[in-house]
């Protein structure tokens, strides 16, 4: 079985629903259930024997120790992260909590356990840490793309907080041992993302009629990543992966934020077109945010020639399906957006012992 860490979130979901149906082994998922962490993301598992998932804290070491003594994991696989940069900027105490102190913590409980297993499990077991392509600072227009070796640069409290994180996983293989990988992703995009997020933002604010807000000119480029293929990259990596390496994992789509703004108003456009006009009309330009990197571009020529991977979803393709999960599913959206599942999480989880 594996241990999943903030697997209530958009990524970690998105692994473990599609591992579950690929592989059928079992999943421990341990999220703390914050404002992006929604159990409703996992309802598809609903009364199903091979997931658990516990209401706790990465930091809670206590607990981390229980489960991992209790259910034994093959593999840890750390999704949990604060991730928003806007977030970041506005109050970065959280993103260092668990972001660096979390993966400290994380690090330190499964070092210990890992260190009185037998010589054959302490051979096969994985820590896959979950990263960002942010960590690598901000390209030029010209300048290649990020690969495994490039310098770290972060400029966001948000990056630097994944960056220390990246070190002290490093440090882990390194100083003790443990058997550790690390991927660095690009921008993710598809169901169930939090609509803070560009994508389902514009999704949403489209829909109800409500302003589209770009930050700046709108030319700052992104390499779009689909969830789906970015699950198969994490779980080639825990399967093939060599101990101690990084990969970058990366769509192939490198855009402009304008134009993916655009795509999404012609998909709605053609999905569900309003009474009079494009949704077009509705984009309006804002004021950047603080220290907005240019442009980030992922080279995955590594993840390619090592483990066979590539991503299988063009951007056209994933957005497309991705806008039409967003318009067959406005109950979740309805729920986010209003905080509403975050009464559910209360009603669920208050009172409740972790298991």
């Amino acid at each position: 079985m594996l241990l999943i860490t903030g697997g209530a979130g958009f990524i970690g979901a998105n692994f473990i629903l599609d591992s579950i149906v690929q592989t059928g082994e079992a999943v421990v998922n341990l999220d703390k259930l914050t404002y992006a962490g929604n159990p409703r993301n996992l309802e598809a598992l609903r009364g199903d024997t091979r997931h658990l998932l516990v209401h706790g804290d990465i930091n809670d070491r206590a607990l981390v120790r229980r489960l991992l003594t209790d259910h034994q994991p093959r593999a840890v696989v750390h999704f949990a992260a604060e991730s928003h940069v806007d977030r970041s900027i506005h109050g970065p105490a959280e993103f260092v909590q668990t972001n660096v102190v979390g993966t400290f913590s994380l690090l330190e409980e499964t070092r210990g356990w890992w260190g009185g297993l037998s010589e054959s499990a302490r051979r096969d077991f994985r820590f896959l840490h979950v990263s960002t392509d942010e960590v690598y600072g901000s390209l030029g227009p010209n300048d290649a793309a990020f690969c495994e070796s490039t310098p770290y640069a972060p400029n966001s409290p948000y990056s630097a907080s994944k960056a220390s994180s990246d070190h002290l996983v490093r440090a882990y293989q390194h100083t003790y041992g443990l058997p550790t990988l690390t991927t660095n992703c690009s921008n993710n995009y598809g169901p169930f993302q939090f609509p803070e997020k560009l994508i389902p933002l514009i999704i949403h604010n489209a829909l109800a009629g409500k302003p589209l807000p770009v930050y700046g000119d709108g030319t700052n480029v992104r390499d779009w990543l689909y969830v789906g293929d970015h699950c198969t990259a994490i779980r080639e990596v825990l399967r093939k992966g060599r101990v101690g390496e990084t990969y970058n994992v990366g769509g192939g789509s490198e855009m402009k934020n304008i134009d993916v703004v655009t795509t999404v108003c012609h998909l709605l456009d053609e999905a569900r077109p309003r009474s009079s006009g494009s949704y077009t009309s509705l984009i309006t330009f804002v004021e950047d945010r603080p220290g907005h990197d240019r442009r980030y571009a992922i080279d995955a020529s590594k993840i390619h020639s090592e483990l066979g991977w590539v991503p299988r979803q063009s951007f056209q393709m994933g957005l497309a399906k991705t806008v039409d999960w967003y318009l067959d599913h406005p109950d979740w959206v309805q729920d986010v957006v209003t905080g509403a599942y975050r009464s559910w999480v209360s009603q669920n989880y208050l009172g409740r012992s972790a298991a």
